[in-house]
């Protein structure tokens, strides 16, 4: 495939994927559309730092932007200019591909973490409701009992948590959203390099 028209392919592509995973990273924090809980600072850390939006987003949006329209420019011939701008467009990537990468990682954090929510909690003998983050130790248990974690108990999802409610469902909808669209980002963003070096190489190969 010419240098060009994988850039008019793949910058698209990944315009898309970054406003979908701004989109993502905004809904987990409103879980079941409900906003007290973000102003009530009763929301899950991994969404509140937003990796979506800066990680997933706003570090690959400027990739996309110039690949594809470096794409569009169809030049055959690998001109100084022409060069310089494929290898911005590398940069442009690399920074992508770290973004996009982080975003992948925080997000499955977020997954094994589980939601903050307010749930039941023992102390002292007395029974009381807390916020907090009720399944990192309930996984640790579950490991010791030879059972599986939260992700494997639907069961639990809505019978451990109080409130927000369905915040489970949401976090983790939402998230394995954010780690499916990052994944195909750091595809993208890794195509996007090499095809930027060979671009400064070998030109755009479309014809005039």
């Amino acid at each position: 495939m010419c240098v060009g028209t994988c850039a008019r392919i793949l910058g698209p592509c990944l315009l898309t994927l970054g406003l979908l995973s701004i989109l993502a990273n905004i809904l987990l924090l409103f879980p079941s559309w409900e906003w007290q809980y973000l102003k009530m600072g009763h929301i899950t850390k991994k969404a509140v730092i937003m990796p979506g939006v800066w990680g997933g987003g706003l570090m690959v949006l400027p990739a996309a932007v110039q690949i594809t329209a470096v794409g569009w420019r169809q030049r055959s011939s690998c001109s100084f200019g022409t060069c310089q701008k494929m290898f911005l467009s590398i940069v442009l990537s690399v920074l992508a591909l770290l973004g996009s990468t982080t975003c992948f990682i925080l997000s499955g954090v977020g997954v094994t973490d589980g939601p903050l929510c307010l749930y039941n909690v023992t102390r002292d003998d007395m029974k009381m409701q807390s916020w907090g983050y009720p399944f990192p130790k309930m996984s640790h248990q579950a490991l010791k009992s030879g059972t599986r974690n939260y992700l494997y108990e639907p069961s639990l999802w809505n019978s451990v948590c109080i409130e927000p409610p369905n915040v489970v469902t949401w976090n983790i909808y939402f998230f394995f959203a954010l780690l499916i669209i990052n994944m195909v980002e750091m595809v993208l963003a890794s195509l996007l390099i090499i095809n930027g070096f060979v671009g400064c190489l070998c030109g755009s190969c479309d014809k005039k």
